[in-house]
């Protein structure tokens, strides 16, 4: 069963700004998926379409199998909302912040109670939840408004940028909450620009650029697209050119790219395992004394993000010229210019 069903879905402001651009996307029962892009991607105003606060331009969005809008209070019953600015009431304490929320959501009293005492259990709020909100880390508020957001047991949980302006340890107990509800069979979809905590703990991704979505589906699918095959070598040492010489000459298919002073690139030719030519890849470096300092396979998530921005961004640069008068024709015919022969 799909949680969340969102069918060519638009959104423009004024007359003049387009937030989202035909969007389509499910979200099934049980996922976590990510919702990922750069700075006004669009990912807010999705967010706030998928919970009815704001009405499409055009399309559609179900959730739960039924119609979202303005006045589907019943079906935002069911939803948990972590927002990324949230703002807390300073003089309340995370006690009697939780007892307020759960009496909006017409919680009785007894089951309040032991609700809230679970969940500052599992966030780590018992030693925290006497002094006010204004006295707590911008974690321990990170931690309070997730358990805000799971007072009510929703069978949907949004959680906008939860690990905006942690530190470390405050990235990582996030992460490791948002692991656990995956446990507990939550659907979640977090909106985020932090991808390795996206990687970390999603199962799908959907990626928004300039209100477009540009990729949608499994994580790992996305990873494939990145690189195959493909290393990244933190090196030191001045036979590193050498190396890369001496291995282009005897591996023609094995290509080589600096990416800096002490990073190479390697990719590799064959599919499958290519463990016995990157050990002949080292065993050459060593020879001409490059000290091997990491290996990193590319292919992660950041990886595969970057590429699809890159390539949207190029498709968006050809529509562009393409439909400037005459500028498309002169580009790509440019006779002041030698031809060159096609491979």
């Amino acid at each position: 069963m799909d949680i969340v069903e969102i069918n060519e879905l638009t959104k423009i402001y004024d007359n003049r700004l387009v937030a989202l651009n035909t969007v389509s996307l499910k979200l099934p029962q049980g996922a976590i998926m990510g919702l990922i892009g750069p700075n006004g991607a669009g990912k807010s105003t999705a967010l706030m379409l998928i919970l009815g606060l704001q009405k499409p331009t055009a399309g559609s969005v179900s959730v739960f199998g039924q119609p979202m809008a303005l006045s589907s209070g019943d079906l935002r019953s069911r939803i948990g909302f972590l927002p990324q600015s949230g703002a807390f009431p300073p003089d309340m304490t995370s006690i009697t912040y939780l007892d307020q929320i759960g009496k909006l959501f017409g919680i009785p009293h007894e089951l309040r109670k032991k609700r809230l005492s679970s969940l500052l259990h599992a966030t780590e709020l018992l030693q925290a939840s006497s002094p006010r909100i204004d006295h707590l880390s911008s974690g321990q508020r990170t931690r309070l408004g997730i358990a805000a957001a799971l007072i009510n047991d929703p069978d949907l949980l949004i959680l906008d940028e939860p690990t905006v302006g942690l530190d470390p340890e405050g990235r990582a107990f996030t992460i490791s909450l948002i692991s656990e509800l995956r446990r507990n069979g939550k659907t979640v979809i977090l909106s985020t620009h932090i991808l390795p905590d996206a990687d970390q703990v999603c199962d799908y991704v959907a990626v928004l650029n300039q209100g477009k979505l540009i990729f949608s589906g499994p994580v790992e699918e996305m990873k494939r697209i990145a690189y195959l095959n493909t290393v990244d070598l933190t090196v030191a040492g001045e036979g590193v050119d050498a190396a890369i010489e001496a291995i282009e000459l005897q591996e023609p298919d094995t290509h080589f790219e600096r990416l800096g002073a002490e990073t190479v690139r390697v990719a590799f030719q064959q599919h499958g395992d290519f463990s016995v030519a990157l050990a002949n890849v080292l065993m050459e470096f060593s020879r001409c004394g490059v000290t091997l300092r990491a290996v990193r396979q590319v292919g992660e998530l950041e990886d595969a993000f970057l590429k699809r921005l890159a390539e949207d961004r190029l498709r968006g640069f050809s529509r562009a010229i393409g439909t400037e008068s005459g500028l498309g024709h002169l580009l790509h015919n440019d006779t002041t210019q030698p031809q060159e022969k096609s491979s």
